[in-house]
């Protein structure tokens, strides 16, 4: 089974400052069993690592990926609900690619993957950094910005970097039907591919998968769901990430 470590790594810098008196971005990676084929960074808004975000992590490096997940609220109190966008979030999503890339993943073979809030920081990062592949799930802020400092996803759609992928649930109040098709418009205007695939219910979710009732046969329409959302995951990032 992959095994799970934890490390640290500095911040980038605009000079010569010694990598040790630098802010350190705390993270928790999964390595795969054989030679990793490209990295995956995982942004989540959880203050703790779930059993079910654990789990996709070791799927996703089962499958060759060195999946790694930078503490993205290491800067605040353990009781804040403060979001992690702006500077802060691209620091920290930097940080964590140079420790892929000091494990021998090519730059260009880094994906980024998100859910909830943390799913607007991926298609975000996606839109300012270079990377492979991103995956959004229930990305929030569409039509209303997050923050202060985070545009609407319906604005910055159109200046995607990388190929997307956005996975949403029909019954999920923060992203309603008619946002969800403003962005569909609004990332078909760019110039890389983007996909955007709704769910009915809220079965798409493959770090908080629904438990199906006891003996629900494999063709229940919540099982389907959850494995289409997780193979549609996968998917994306075999084809992308070369």
């Amino acid at each position: 089974m992959p095994g799970i470590l934890r490390d640290s790594v500095p911040v980038r810098a605009d000079d010569d400052t010694d990598p040790r008196t630098r802010e350190r971005v705390p993270i928790t990676a999964v390595e795969p069993e054989r030679h990793a084929r490209g990295g995956i960074v995982v942004l989540h808004e959880s203050r703790v690592f779930t059993d079910a975000l654990l789990d996709l992590m070791r799927a996703l490096a089962a499958e060759g990926w060195l999946v790694v997940a930078p503490h993205l609220f290491h800067r605040e109190p353990a009781h804040s609900d403060t979001e992690v966008f702006g500077q802060n979030l691209f620091d920290d999503f930097d940080a964590t690619v140079d420790w892929l890339v000091g494990r021998g993943i090519s730059a260009d073979c880094v994906g980024v993957i998100g859910f909830d809030d943390a799913g607007t920081a991926a298609m975000l990062v996606a839109t300012n950094r270079s990377v492979g592949a991103a995956v959004s799930v229930s990305a929030h802020g569409i039509v209303e910005p997050l923050a202060a400092d985070t545009p609407a996803l319906v604005d910055a759609g159109p200046a995607l970097k990388a190929p997307w992928l956005g996975l949403y649930g029909a019954d999920d109040p923060r992203t309603p039907a008619d946002h969800v098709e403003r962005l569909r418009d609004a990332v078909a205007r760019a110039d890389v591919a983007a996909t955007i695939v709704d769910y009915e219910g809220l079965a798409h979710r493959a770090d908080e998968p629904p438990v199906p009732a006891a003996g629900a046969p494999d063709d229940d329409p919540l099982v389907v769901a959850i494995l289409d959302a997780r193979r549609r995951i996968f998917n994306w990032f075999d084809a992308h990430l070369r």
